[in-house]
């Protein structure tokens, strides 16, 4: 099965559109973005397109590459009075403490539920990524619990809420970080994530036949946008997402999703 994660959001934001009809007052996304980087500013095009589909007001507060920690903080501070859910647009740069910036956001309006001084369990919503995962191994019938899954990164966005997300559903993780894991575990695998954001690191010869292999990894390629794994992968995958249009577009409807259930628990 090749996983269409565009038809897949789809359905949720007819859910979402749904759920919006019938209420005058617009629900307001705040983004915060330190960065003039075509591909951050492609990421913000995404969502703001996603939020006028929805009716979502979309409120951007941008400051200069050249920013320091205590400005960042403080605008999200200001932005997050004024918004029902925020977004800080990563990557911030190397001189912001990105976690400072992120532990700022407060817990009813973290669409990303990126707050590290929030625990997992305690998260009011889960990560977008995790979220449209779950929801691709739901729509392909895939058992998770006591299989092998094997995460190929640990950063916020994918590896560390997914592998979460993966115990939470019974699997045996394990977390695989390029430069210091090998990914000679690939062939033991049922189950693989990866979000390493490196062109086509995975190969056909990697894996098993039959496993289950979802590529939350995007990065630039030839001009192109491409995964971690090489699309020939696919021929040997029970279950695999191709890059563009697999994992993506059903996270960004995942975040539209987060912000309306922030607005319902409040």
């Amino acid at each position: 099965m090749i996983v269409d994660g565009r038809q897949m959001a789809e359905g949720i934001y007819e859910e979402l559109a749904e759920a919006r009809r019938g209420r005058e007052i617009a629900p307001r996304l705040g983004l915060f973005v330190v960065s003039h980087d075509p591909v951050i500013e492609s990421f913000v095009r995404i969502k703001s397109k996603a939020a006028a589909r929805l009716g979502v007001e979309v409120v951007r507060v941008d400051l200069p590459d050249g920013a320091d920690s205590q400005a960042a903080i403080a605008a999200v501070h200001e932005l997050s009075g004024r918004v029902d859910g925020v977004i800080v647009q990563l990557p911030l740069p190397a001189q912001i403490d990105t976690d400072a910036v992120l532990a700022s956001v407060p817990s009813q309006k973290d669409v990303d539920a990126l707050n590290p001084t929030i625990p997992e369990y305690a998260k009011i919503v889960q990560a977008p990524v995790a979220l449209a995962i779950e929801e691709i191994l739901k729509h392909a019938d895939v058992h998770i619990e006591g299989k092998r899954a094997i995460v190929v990164g640990a950063g916020r966005l994918v590896g560390t809420p997914v592998a979460a997300m993966l115990r939470r559903r019974g699997a045996h993780v394990e977390i695989v970080t390029l430069g210091e894991g090998s990914l000679d575990a690939l062939k033991d695998a049922d189950i693989i994530v990866s979000g390493a954001g490196s062109p086509h690191l995975i190969t056909p010869d990697m894996i098993e036949d039959r496993v289950v292999l979802i590529d939350a990894g995007t990065s630039e390629s030839g001009g192109k946008v491409v995964g971690d794994a090489d699309p020939a992968c696919a021929q040997k995958a029970s279950v695999f997402t191709p890059v563009p249009g697999g994992v993506g577009p059903l996270a960004v409807a995942m975040i539209f999703k987060n912000l309306f259930e922030l607005m319902r628990s409040k």
